[in-house]
């Protein structure tokens, strides 16, 4: 992956320190929402996982394992199966996407590895003995969620999420001021980028309209094309400045403060999180660990919910998460009663933490924690957590149907007394890449069968595309991008 000072000011973005030891402490339950590796371009479909993509969902698969199911795991999950992966301790989720569903596989991999010597053996009745295939490559199942089906093909996610009242917010960034802004006065850096681009993009195509899918083409060719732009059209400062141009356009696509139905991606995965931890303390810690897989638009929706004021206290946040970020949920005690299914933690004693890393997670780049809700702390008692999610958190079919205004179909029940179930709220679509959502098999349960989120979970239209996340100026880029002056690192709102 490309490295830029983007990436470094998502580091800068002060995140409360995580220490590596805590030995009064004990992991019950882990969420944990991971974008698929690196692909090729969305503008030329089909998109597919690149040979990158699986090193780095594998390699991140690898430190979770080392994280959470080792039996030397740091915080290893109380009770969780070491080697052989016990399947009703672990949901994973992604839709039937070859990026997405594949990731899933990849990270699955390096997660439970083959078991190797530890492979037990079957002897058929005439003697036979049975050994497993692949040194005991471990079978572990990936829900998936039909509505996102090709959603790495879609530039903009957030028309295809089946949210009319999401679709019809988003659309309003194309006809807002600023918007119309940055359209105006970035036009000459994009006409300036057709010479390298005009496979794919025209001047009429090139703009900050496509801000995501023309940025996602170049990097995409920066990464894995070794004869392109010969001519060094593309220099680091207009990379950089198309990068942060994409993450404007995606911020804007995924998050308003004044308009929250932008954000559905983040209120799904709020429920499914709120959802599956909640079932883990019902079931006295039977169900330990759920992974979904989506786009990064999930990432930026999210955050946007749940850190007030992000423009000020983490703006590196407001961005295109890179390929194989992870953001997690860890559910945890401090009690010094032993945890098992005859004596689990009263509700009082439960705690979680989010962290959040920005890129593959290897042992020399581990996630962060980040203070939810305002709450400048590490982590938030178990009430204050379900306080925080319970204020924008979508966790049912029917809370989807009415905040979404969809009536037909598998809303059609919860339509209002007196309207026509033959009709929905008056949809829109839009052009433009977008911040995507996708939701998992956890998501499915949440939203049921109306998990068209699922496409959302292409969260691949959202948090900071490849190139890390990074805070500049939004006046100083356009007039940067306009005059092809370095952009600025300092003050102003875009990761």
């Amino acid at each position: 992956m490309r490295t830029t000072t983007a990436a470094a000011a998502l580091s800068a973005a002060l995140p409360l320190a995580l220490a590596q030891t805590q030995s009064n402490e004990t992991v019950l339950g882990v969420y944990m929402f991971h974008r698929h590796g690196d692909r090729t371009a969305k503008s030329t479909p089909p998109s597919n996982l690149t040979n990158l993509g699986y090193q780095e969902v594998y390699t991140s698969g690898q430190y979770y394992r080392n994280r959470y199911i080792a039996s030397d795991a740091t915080y290893r999950i109380n009770g969780i199966n070491a080697d052989l992966v016990k399947q009703s301790q672990i949901a994973v989720s992604a839709p039937a996407d070859t990026v997405l569903q594949n990731s899933a596989t990849g990270f699955l991999q390096g997660l439970y590895p083959p078991v190797g010597s530890n492979l037990d053996t079957n002897t058929l009745r005439n003697g036979t003995v049975i050994t497993a295939p692949m040194e005991g490559y471990q079978l572990i199942p990936v829900s998936l969620v039909t509505s996102g089906s090709g959603s790495e093909d879609n530039g903009w996610l957030q028309s295809a999420s089946g949210c009319a009242q999401a679709t019809i917010s988003s659309n309003k960034f194309f006809t807002s001021a600023e918007y119309i802004d940055l359209l105006n006065s970035t036009h000459e850096l994009y006409q300036s980028v057709v010479p390298t681009i005009n496979g794919t993009f025209n001047s009429s195509t090139a703009s900050f309209k496509n801000a995501y899918t023309v940025w996602d083409l170049i990097n995409v060719a920066e990464i894995h094309n070794a004869t392109f732009d010969p001519s060094n059209i593309i220099t680091s400062n207009i990379f950089l400045q198309l990068a942060e141009l994409s993450n404007m356009h995606e911020w804007g696509l995924a998050y308003n403060s004044s308009d929250n139905m932008r954000a559905i991606a983040g209120m799904t995965l709020a429920g499914q999180v709120q959802q599956f931890l909640n079932g883990t303390i019902a079931s006295a810690g039977r169900q330990k660990i759920a992974i979904q897989f989506g786009a990064y638009g999930n990432f930026a929706s999210f955050f946007g919910l749940a850190i007030p004021d992000i423009e000020t206290t983490q703006p590196a946040l407001m961005g295109v998460a890179d390929y194989a970020s992870a953001l997690t949920f860890e559910m945890f005690t401090n009690s010094s009663t032993a945890v098992s299914s005859t004596s689990y933690p009263s509700a009082s004693e439960i705690y979680v933490r989010m962290l959040f890393h920005n890129g593959t997670t290897s042992n020399i780049s581990e996630p962060e924690v980040y203070p939810l809700f305002g709450s400048g702390q590490a982590a938030v008692s178990w009430s204050d957590f379900n306080a925080g999610l319970d204020k924008f958190a979508v966790g049912s079919t029917e809370q989807w149907c009415t905040a979404c205004g969809n009536f037909t179909g598998s809303c059609a029940a919860y339509a209002p007394a007196g309207s026509s179930s033959g009709s929905s709220s008056g949809s829109q679509t839009g052009s433009g890449g977008a911040g995507g959502n996708g939701l998992s098999a956890a998501v499915n349960g949440v939203i049921g069968a109306m998990v068209t989120l699922a496409v959302v979970l292409g969260l691949e239209a959202l948090v900071l595309l490849l190139g890390g996340l990074r805070v500049v100026s939004k006046k100083r880029l356009a007039q940067g991008a306009v005059g092809s002056s370095p952009v600025s690192v300092g003050g102003g709102k875009m990761a």
